[in-house]
């Protein structure tokens, strides 16, 4: 599902020498939340010498937007900021005011919608990212306890069924802007790796900080 290396994400925090996170899945829905069954391992690079040339294809799927298409990915560091139901309410009622987007320099497009502005351009980034902010989809934040310790867990991946939506392109990046219009060449530009999970749904690990090893997984809508 996917392998990073540290040497590309500075920020990946992985437990003693490790350097290398690899994710797979198995490509049916498994109890008792209907996603695919997710395993994490953390490995040093350096260790692994018998490398596969031509990695196995499964044997079968429950469905094809379970299985991934290949590609490189090409990390970048961005800022986002948290979703505004983990903000304060003072914070909120600032974030709704028009009045203040117009006077940061705001098209006033947006400023007729603040919360739309921020829930769309500003906050949770859209996509497959490593850390970042929790999705929370249709659903308040809610404690996310390591099940081993007790300690808040950090968000660690999110594989996601789409890179962009219409309503954010601001997350569009630049090597992309030029076809994010679909064409007849590149019929879903938003979705290079051609996963659909759940109609649409991704998939967010979170791990514990004190036990990295121990990821807890999450359906997001």
């Amino acid at each position: 599902m996917a392998q990073l290396y540290v040497r590309d994400i500075p920020l990946l925090r992985t437990p003693g020498r490790a350097d290398l996170l690899q994710v797979l899945w198995c490509p049916f829905d498994h109890e008792p939340d209907d996603k695919p069954l997710t395993a994490v391992f953390w490995r040093t690079a350096a260790d692994v010498t018998d490398v596969l040339a031509a990695p196995p294809e499964p044997f079968d799927v429950e469905y094809e937007g379970y299985v991934p298409e290949p590609c490189l990915l090409a990390p970048e560091q961005i800022t986002e900021y948290p979703n505004p139901m983990e903000l304060g309410k003072e914070v909120q009622q600032q974030l709704a005011d028009g009045s203040r987007w117009r006077a940061a320099g705001v098209d006033n497009r947006y400023v007729l919608a603040p919360d739309e502005f921020y829930w769309n351009e500003l906050s949770v980034a859209p996509g497959w990212k490593v850390g970042g902010w929790t999705r929370w989809g249709l659903t308040d934040p809610v404690p996310r306890p390591c099940p081993a310790c007790g300690t808040r867990m950090d968000p660690l991946l999110t594989i996601a069924s789409s890179e962009w939506k219409s309503n954010t392109e601001s997350w569009i990046p630049y090597e992309d802007q030029a076809l994010a219009t679909p064409s007849p060449y590149h019929s879903e530009p938003w979705n290079p790796t051609r996963l659909d999970l759940a109609r649409g749904y991704d998939l967010q690990l979170h791990v514990c900080p004190v036990s990295p090893e121990h990821p807890h997984i999450g359906l997001i809508q």
